[in-house]
């Protein structure tokens, strides 16, 4: 017997797929700017506060582009 999507047997997933693409790619992005933060020459710890702002900033313009 195979389980189809609609099943009401199945529990409904912790993240959606959309939902995990974001925070996936929104932790990417927010590396990357930490990463180019540090190389550029400021201390580690303002790197990686920009690393975060960037990867809060991408979530909602994320979720509004990925539709």
């Amino acid at each position: 017997m195979t389980n189809s999507p609609t099943d009401p047997s199945l529990p409904e997933p912790f993240l959606t797929l959309h939902t995990a693409f974001v925070l996936v790619t929104a932790a990417l992005i927010g590396c990357l700017v930490g990463v180019l933060t540090y190389f550029g020459g400021t201390h580690s710890a303002l790197a990686v506060v920009a690393g975060l702002a960037a990867a809060g900033g991408a979530v909602p313009v994320l979720r509004s582009l990925i539709r």
